[in-house]
């Protein structure tokens, strides 16, 4: 009982702490965060669990975008990124099994990505956590341009004043 309330305050203290920085600014973080906290289920492609490559074919899936359901298959996917030129809803690979390619996530922007994490869930982490900096192998881009701006970029703040709103 125990730990099961310390999961839920630390949940509730990720969710408090996220909710200020990137969450609730596009509809990509939205479909994320609803997520926070699934669990880990390993070949897992539903909001029931996930595996890290179910979790980024899932939101990927939300957004209008088909990819594979294999990281090293999703590696192959799109245009080749710099760490440093990372934006929103690029897919960052790791090799967490010291064969290749063996984890993915999604950057989220701040040096955070979302991913399914075999300990965790669906989570936040930073690139710069010693343990995936290490592991960091390569980012790919798959959404295009018109994609980015419409599911990812921040919405607009544009307001309707139009003829017929109320």
């Amino acid at each position: 009982m125990k730990k099961i309330a310390a999961l839920l305050i630390g949940l509730a203290m990720l969710l408090a702490f996220q909710a200020g920085s990137v969450f609730a600014q596009s509809k990509m973080d939205g479909v994320i965060d609803d997520l926070i906290g699934t669990p880990y289920v390993y070949t897992g492609t539903t909001a029931r669990g996930f595996d890290c490559s179910g979790f980024t074919m899932y939101v990927f899936n939300k957004l209008g975008v088909d990819i594979p359901h294999a990281s090293i298959s999703q590696a192959k996917l799109g245009k080749k990124i710099a760490k440093a030129d990372l934006i929103a809803g690029d897919l960052v690979f790791f090799n967490t099994t010291g064969r290749g390619i063996s984890h993915v996530g999604i950057y989220v922007g701040d040096g955070k990505f979302a991913h399914s994490s075999s300990s965790k869930g669906v989570t936040i982490s930073k690139l710069s956590d010693s343990y995936y900096s290490k592991r960091y192998v390569t980012a790919r881009r798959v959404m295009s341009t018109e994609t980015y701006e419409k599911y990812a970029d921040e919405p607009s703040e544009e307001v309707d004043g139009g003829e017929g709103s109320e």
